[in-house]
């Protein structure tokens, strides 16, 4: 592209009119013989008119180059099959039944342990001390009921404590007369002993005993 493509129309007008006036005027002082004061005269006179001329606008950046794209490819059509598609046949899908939970675990609790044996009964009766046979005799005889010829057998129960000595004593039968009675309980307390009897420890402990003393004046 020229650079003259780029002028205005209107100012290349305006170039033209003043470029042939100019030229005019200096044939006119040629031809009548003017001089050249004249004609500078006659152009300082005249108006010259400075046409600025616009910057010529940027060119626009030239296109790329179109790229050699290809031309995408057809569609491939795949023509309709003459066979029929193949039926698939139901799936049968198997549940598995789980199996059934285990019953919880019973529990059996320990056996207890077993019991200590029992302790071993040591209890044991006392025994008197001595032949009781002795505890009374003819010679302890009340003299008042031998000069009355009264006899008779007297019952008796004592109670005696750890210790073996008798604690007490008691008439369960009695033999009819008072006196003989009471002589047997005395006689009884005062020479009666035991050997204690003992518990299921063995730990020494009284008891009672009973017998019976036959009053009977010797002939």
């Amino acid at each position: 592209m020229a650079y003259g493509d780029n002028v205005d129309p209107k100012s290349r007008v305006v170039s033209i009119v003043l470029v042939g006036f100019l030229t005019a005027v200096m044939g006119y002082g040629l031809v009548n013989g003017l001089n050249i004061s004249i004609v500078k005269k006659i152009a300082e006179k005249l108006d010259v008119v400075d046409v600025e001329e616009p910057p010529p606008p940027e060119e626009p950046p030239p296109p790329p180059p179109p790229d050699n794209v290809l031309p995408p490819p057809p569609p491939v059509v795949t023509p309709p099959s003459p066979f029929p598609p193949p039926v698939s046949a139901p799936q049968i899908e198997s549940v598995r039944t789980p199996p059934p939970a285990p019953p919880p675990p019973v529990y059996i609790p320990p056996a207890a342990p077993p019991a200590p044996p029992p302790a071993p009964d040591l209890s044991a009766a006392g025994t008197p001390r001595g032949n009781p046979g002795r505890w009374a005799t003819n010679d302890d005889y009340p003299a008042r009921a031998m000069r009355e010829e009264r006899e008779g057998t007297t019952g008796f129960r004592v109670t005696y404590g750890a210790d073996g000595r008798i604690t007490s004593c008691d008439v369960t039968s009695s033999s009819g007369h008072p006196d003989l009675d009471a002589e047997t309980c005395k006689l009884i307390t005062r020479r009666g002993r035991f050997n204690p009897g003992k518990d299921r420890a063995g730990n020494p402990t009284g008891g009672t005993y009973s017998n019976r003393i036959r009053w009977q004046i010797p002939r």
